[in-house]
């Protein structure tokens, strides 16, 4: 989905990948590369081109053809990669713009990125294993197995694993942003 919408909005415009390239800072060859499907874009690519678009990233993902109804499947399901590769989320619901929900895995010693970052958007993450610290409004808070933090994401925030166990967890974000 991300390799046609990014094709259609830039032949839309009118742009070479040299052009779009040269607006954005993003390489024409890793932009052939993802709208050819070869490989998929990191987060911070995809907010950078979103951006020049004016579109949010979520709409990336939007596929004018979802279906009534969704079964998301191990090993069909799209993928967001975080700043710097970090983090790999696969994405459980289609775009529809309403809202996302991600599944995330962190390794010891992980975060979502090296900073703290916020968005318009109510978010939910739910831990299904390990332990997870989300540092949150200046506070870094532990949620357990089990357990799920539900915050305004316009408060600056990251995920943190400072456990020797893989966490795994659950996140939704509605509306979806970038």
């Amino acid at each position: 989905m991300i390799s046609q919408q990014l094709r259609m909005l830039r032949t839309t415009r009118g742009l070479s990948l040299r052009a779009l390239a040269a607006e954005t800072g993003v390489s024409a060859t890793l932009l052939s590369q993802i709208e050819r499907g070869v490989t998929e874009p990191s987060l911070a690519t995809l907010r950078s081109l979103a951006a020049f678009f004016g579109e949010s990233v979520s709409s990336l993902f939007d596929d004018q053809h979802s279906p009534p109804v969704w079964v998301s499947r191990p090993g069909e399901r799209s993928t967001i990669t975080g700043p710097r590769g970090r983090l790999r989320y696969e994405r459980l619901t289609p775009s529809n713009g309403q809202m996302e929900v991600l599944r995330g895995v962190l390794a010891p010693g992980e975060s979502t990125s090296d900073e703290l970052w916020a968005h318009p958007s109510l978010e939910c993450a739910f831990v299904l294993t390990g332990t997870l610290t989300v540092e949150l409004g200046g506070e870094s808070r532990t949620v357990a197995v089990g357990e799920a933090i539900t915050f305004d994401g316009r408060q600056a925030h990251r995920y943190r694993n400072e456990t020797p166990e893989t966490v795994e967890f659950i996140v939704s974000v509605t509306p979806p942003n970038p």
